[in-house]
């Protein structure tokens, strides 16, 4: 067996580990292997055919490493739209407990409703900035 076919399995080997894992780390590594595989193709020696995979292996992984390190940190879970739909949905408060709290109806359901701390609870419109356990961090519009 040719050494451009062993790399091109070993690639393709990559590529299924990949979609089984989740991460993109591997289908980085797999372009490594595909590059040595090129590289089997033009004739180059074994020598060449690793140090070719190493490098565009570990180069594309070191890529991906700076590029997600610029990009911003996502919010935290309870303030993520994209993890909790009830976050930015509007409520009407219309009177506080003497606890801080207020009862609040959203998508048909009963829920407790909080101010961010350091804030004068107000009634009237409110919108959900924050889900913290089952009470709703709420801001005045």
């Amino acid at each position: 067996m040719a050494n451009s076919t062993v790399w091109w399995l070993i690639a393709g080997g990559a590529i299924v580990l990949e979609l089984l894992s989740g991460t993109i780390y591997l289908l980085l590594l797999s372009a490594g292997f595909a590059a040595a595989a090129l590289a089997a193709h033009t004739g180059a020696g074994l020598s060449t055919q690793l140090v070719v995979a190493a490098l565009v292996g570990v180069g594309a992984v070191l890529s991906w490493y700076l590029v997600r390190r610029k990009r911003p940190a996502p919010p935290p879970a309870g303030a993520n739209r994209d993890l909790n739909l009830d976050i930015g949905e509007q409520v009407h408060i219309e009177a506080w407990n003497a606890d801080g709290t207020a009862s609040v109806r959203l998508r048909g359901a009963q829920w407790t409703a909080v101010s961010r701390p350091g804030v004068t609870p107000s009634t009237g419109p409110h919108r959900v900035a924050e889900v913290v356990g089952n009470r709703l961090v709420v801001d005045k519009i």
